[in-house]
């Protein structure tokens, strides 16, 4: 299972994936299936279906086009950013529940194809009252630092 956070709100993944399959980052249909069945394989319930669009891009700019979605799920949400011409996806998982970050990533490079990953996890919402003795703790710690 992924890190366990025991403050705050919850766990935000995100991923900058490298050398992606052109074919697959610009199908529409497979990044829809793709986040559609995500919630399922990491155990979160989805509260919406994806909603996906195609964006042709801006002349003049480094955006040629490419794919970007979401779905929201009861913990919060997955979104998905493709540029096809630069071989790169976008993603990020924000949740209050904790996941298994390594499965989400190793689905991700393996769906995708990606030569590299750069991937970022970080907690969220350190003050959030999810558990107040909890989070009194960590900030009566955190505040007696600063005095000092």
């Amino acid at each position: 299972m992924s890190n366990e956070f025991e403050v705050g709100f919850g766990p935000h993944l995100t991923l900058d994936l490298y050398g992606c399959n052109k074919e697959k980052i610009s199908d529409i249909r497979f990044v829809t299936n793709l986040i559609n069945e995500l919630p399922d394989l990491i155990n979160m319930k989805k509260i919406s279906e994806p909603n996906v669009i195609f964006y042709p891009g801006s002349e003049g700019t480094f955006d040629k086009g490419g794919i970007s979605g979401f779905v929201l799920i009861a913990t919060s949400h997955i979104t998905i950013h493709t540029f096809i011409e630069q071989e790169h996806v976008f993603f990020d998982i924000f949740s209050c529940k904790n996941f298994d970050v390594e499965k989400v990533v190793n689905y991700l490079v393996e769906q995708f194809e990606a030569k590299k990953v750069d991937k970022n996890l970080f907690q969220r919402g350190l003050e959030f009252p999810k558990s107040i003795p909890v989070v009194q703790k960590f900030v009566k710690k955190e505040r007696n630092q600063i005095k000092r």
